[in-house]
């Protein structure tokens, strides 16, 4: 790729891209439901055995086959080598292990292509309701096939929202008539849902990772949305510490809004 082909994704790379990323929740199906192993990983998390086996598939078949290309995922250990490439792989392996391991259906594969910070292709894969989102950077979204958009309205009443509780207890009391959702396991999937319109905001509190986002930062903006941190920064990905605050997600008119509340109440929020 050359010059500003190098933020475009060839078509047989996003054809590859979706291949893997459904192939991936075909291995991690094998064991849902099953009682895969499991084992705490720092003070709050948890992973599973499927974490790890498709972790290595995503990364034999993504990185392998594209070895100049920088590695990022939440069960590989970190090589700093990834700073210094203009493309890195940004992935989650299982993104919602708590709901996996649990027999829900709010987890997903999720898999991202960035470039200098910002992502180029997203790919999230929900295996159990099997649906696939895609995106590519000026191509649009997509919902196995079909071309997504967000809800473009401004107003509030009656607006679906979800995420932490409180971040939602916190727009409530501003807006009264939005409806509170059940929160989704999986930040990728309940982002996606902003993209497809069955959300219209979804919040994130802070700690998550360039993993839990990036493919679903691009589903969001190619669908016509903006996901920003509160203060309206869009995220900036394969940083040396790959965290980030709190977020929103929505469509842009409702986006600008909740970004001048957010900034006129900040002290609310922390």
């Amino acid at each position: 790729m050359h010059g500003s082909d190098r933020n475009r994704l060839p078509a047989s790379a996003a054809a590859r891209l979706s291949t893997v990323v459904r192939e991936a929740g075909a291995l991690a199906l094998k064991s849902f439901r099953n009682s895969p192993k499991q084992w705490a990983k720092g003070k709050s998390s948890v992973v599973c055995e499927a974490d790890i086996l498709v972790d290595q598939f995503l990364r034999e078949h993504l990185a392998g086959a594209s070895p100049d290309y920088g590695w990022l995922s939440e069960e590989s250990e970190d090589d700093p080598a990834r700073l210094d490439a203009e493309h890195v792989w940004i992935v989650d392996p299982i993104d919602g292990t708590r709901s996996y391991l649990a027999g829900n259906s709010d987890w997903v594969v999720s898999a991202a292509l960035a470039y200098r910070g910002r992502p180029i292709a997203g790919a999230v894969f929900a295996p159990v309701t099997d649906e696939l989102f895609l995106a590519s950077a000026g191509g649009g979204v997509t919902r196995n096939g079909l071309p997504l958009a967000v809800d473009p309205a401004r107003h509030f009443d009656a607006a679906r929202i979800a995420g932490p509780r409180r971040l939602t207890d916190w727009l409530s009391g501003l807006h009264p008539s939005v409806i509170v959702t059940p929160r989704i396991g999986s930040l990728a999937l309940r982002l996606a849902r902003v993209a497809q319109g069955e959300l219209d905001v979804a919040l994130a509190g802070g700690n998550s990772h360039d993993w839990d986002l990036a493919a679903a930062d691009l589903l969001v903006h190619e669908a016509g949305g903006a996901m920003t941190t509160l203060s309206g920064q869009l995220l900036i990905y394969n940083c040396s510490e790959p965290v980030h605050g709190a977020l929103v997600a929505a469509g842009r008119a409702r986006h600008g809004v909740l970004i001048a509340l957010a900034r006129e109440r900040m002290t609310e929020l922390r």
